[in-house]
């Protein structure tokens, strides 16, 4: 089986002079975990994830409106061909720990996006197959060996934001017992 049999095709997007607001939009939207970046030649050069936002808008200390995509985005991005085979789409993910593999042609440009969710469902579709392509066991695997703890290194990690002062911390759950939220 190949990465275009099960990869999502029409992937939203953002652009990489776009400001963190964007990709955020898109995920809240859309139900996604990450965007895809593209240049001003629409080629992948980028992916930014909702965690690189939460951690870009925490160490930056900004409102993501303020903050550049490019500050957040991985820029080294792993990817793959539609034509390749799905078993060496899993290997890169499974080395990458990485949960979604972008798809691109020849030039760079974005044709899909492979996910885990996707190898998943084709491993459901496949169960009652005599022959699977798609093992309910790979993808454990898969998820197994993306989900490893990695080794913290320290290195090239932002120093912490200052703490707010007492006054201006939001309140501990227990303190909003039996308060409506407000929005």
């Amino acid at each position: 089986m190949k990465v275009g049999d099960v990869m999502t095709k029409d992937v939203l997007v953002c652009y990489a002079q776009d400001r963190l607001d964007c990709p955020a939009r898109i995920m809240w939207e859309n139900d996604v975990g990450c965007v895809p970046v593209l240049d001003t030649d629409n080629r992948l050069s980028g992916i930014v994830t909702d965690r690189d936002i939460c951690m870009a808008a925490y160490t930056q200390g900004l409102p993501i409106a303020a903050i550049p995509v490019t500050v957040a985005m991985a820029h080294a991005v792993a990817t793959c061909k539609a034509g390749d085979e799905l078993a060496a789409a899993e290997r890169t993910m499974q080395q990458q720990q990485i949960r979604r593999l972008p798809v691109v042609d020849e030039s760079g440009r974005l044709t899909g996006i492979l996910s885990l969710n996707d190898l998943a469902r084709a491993a459901a579709g496949e169960r009652s197959k005599p022959t699977r392509v798609v093992g309910t066991d790979e993808v454990l695997v898969t998820l197994a060996r993306i989900g490893q703890p990695r080794l913290k290194t320290g290195v090239g990690m932002p120093p912490a934001p200052p703490q707010p002062a007492a006054e201006s911390r939001v309140p501990s759950a227990k303190a909003n017992k039996g308060r409506a939220a407000s929005t």
